[in-house]
């Protein structure tokens, strides 16, 4: 059973194709970086993975459960980190934990809270403090933390390492990678070539709604990978 499919997916816009009879297949553990840019299909992927907006045509298979199909069955499997992750100021990061798992269902006493937060990798001298205090790279890990207290095996990343400094994406790459290493499967939309090759397992280069390549990260370079993608844009 694949994870995630995509078959012949398609979006269109008013006209314009966003995305052009997309095949894609992901299984358990899979770190999978779409590389592309603004406007070639990535973000609208994984929206639609999500159910934010429905194909034109073709088909998104969540755990072969279709995305139109079973709203909830497929959602329960998921979780979202966008690039900018939507948390309140106010409050702490624990707070901001504890409130978001809520939201899903799960009630969790203080110390399992705080096992996650620590699992995601934010500091434990950062779990009381509020959230307008904290750096990119630290909401990033509170998004992650929200996604193991939800139990979601499926995590769909839009451009997570955007605007982190080098020490931040290198900690953002281990966690992945340790995600990974434990079965989650992720679909991450990024511009970053040199932490696709180190955080994913497999890499795709989208051009104009289309998945031009697809390659394993053990077979190529961060230079090797920079040639091809400058070749293929």
């Amino acid at each position: 059973m694949h994870t995630l499919a995509a078959i012949n997916l398609t979006k269109q816009y008013n006209g314009h194709t966003a995305l052009n009879g997309l095949n894609l297949s992901l299984q358990a553990g899979d770190i999978f970086c779409l590389l592309g840019q603004n406007g070639a299909g990535k973000t609208t992927t994984i929206n639609i993975f999500l159910g934010f907006t429905a194909a034109t045509s073709g088909e998104a298979r969540i755990k072969d459960i279709p995305v139109t199909l079973n709203g909830n069955d497929t959602r329960n499997h998921l979780a979202y980190i966008p690039e900018v992750v939507m948390l309140y100021a106010n409050l702490t990061g624990i707070e901001n934990l504890d409130f978001f798992s809520r939201l899903a269902g799960f009630k969790y006493p203080k110390d399992q809270l705080q096992g996650f937060l620590t699992r995601a990798g934010l500091q434990e001298t950062a779990h009381e403090k509020r959230l307008h205090t904290y750096s990119k790279g630290m909401r990033q890990k509170v998004g992650i933390a929200i996604a193991l207290a939800k139990n979601a095996d499926i995590i769909f990343m839009d451009e997570p390492t955007s605007g982190l400094d080098p020490k931040a994406t290198g900690e953002f790459t281990s966690i992945v990678k340790q995600l990974g290493k434990q079965g989650v499967t992720i679909l991450m939309a990024t511009h970053d070539i040199f932490n696709a090759v180190n955080a994913g397992t497999k890499i795709g280069i989208m051009k104009a709604g289309s998945l031009v390549h697809t390659v394993n990260t053990a077979d190529i370079t961060a230079n090797e990978l920079q040639q091809l993608y400058l070749e293929t844009i």
